[in-house]
């Protein structure tokens, strides 16, 4: 959750997870100060509601299992502040992103991530080294937690949702790359198991049908690595 650059740059990340990891929208929310027309027009003042911040996160049936990660450059916004200090106050995993060392954010949070970019070229615009900054760190974030949960097998996206043409060629070259296999031999193992890169994979690599495939995913939770592995 976050306000103005550092929201939007939430809400892309959260935004991407579905298409390239295969989760619901649910798994990974981004949350900006104002809601959704901030992300294309300021909204005036969202930032500074305490209120707005605690209500946002009220809206979800958050848990303790639930990881909150606040984004602000400047290390100070309300909304921002608000918003951990409540999922702390449930009992929610807290992390705060920003630019300043010794941040009012960092102390609201469990783990604090201080990325001190300095002084921007045009003077308080954090869109230019501060968002940069920010970007990266939550690509690393969301990366590794999908990688972490069985999303990936070597650096391929093996659960990337199939929307259109391209996303179906990059799914066979998936397959292939990952399996040494043939184009026709990966796109009928595509076929058997539903356009599921992990489970034809599964199936190539460990010589196996589609049933046992599926089963021994299940087992794996999902990890193409310990499916193959599993006799």
């Amino acid at each position: 959750m976050g306000a103005g650059t550092s929201g939007r740059l939430g809400v892309l990340d959260a935004s991407e997870c579905p298409p390239t990891f295969g989760v619901s929208p649910e798994t990974v929310i981004g949350l900006i100060a104002g809601g959704e027309k901030a992300f294309t027009k300021a909204v005036e003042g969202a930032e500074d509601s305490r209120d707005m911040g605690r209500e946002d996160l009220e809206e979800y049936d958050l848990a303790a299992r639930d990881l909150v990660i606040g984004l602000a450059a400047s290390g100070r916004t309300p909304y921002v502040l608000a918003g951990l200090e409540y999922a702390r106050s449930i009992g929610c995993h807290t992390v705060a992103i920003s630019c300043n060392a010794d941040s009012k954010l960092s102390k609201a949070a469990e783990l604090g991530i201080e990325i001190v970019t300095g002084p921007e070229v045009l003077t308080g615009s954090t869109r230019l080294k501060a968002g940069t900054a920010q970007k990266l760190v939550l690509n690393m974030i969301s990366t590794a937690m999908m990688v972490g949960t069985g999303k990936a097998y070597q650096n391929l996206m093996v659960d990337v949702v199939q929307t259109n043409e391209k996303l179906r060629m990059r799914a066979l070259h998936i397959v292939m790359e990952a399996t040494g296999a043939g184009e026709e031999a990966a796109k009928a193992a595509l076929e058997q198991a539903d356009g599921k890169c992990k489970t034809a994979i599964t199936m190539l690599l460990a010589d196996c049908d589609v049933n046992e495939a599926k089963k021994r995913l299940e087992e794996a939770r999902g990890h193409v690595r310990e499916a193959i592995r599993r006799i």
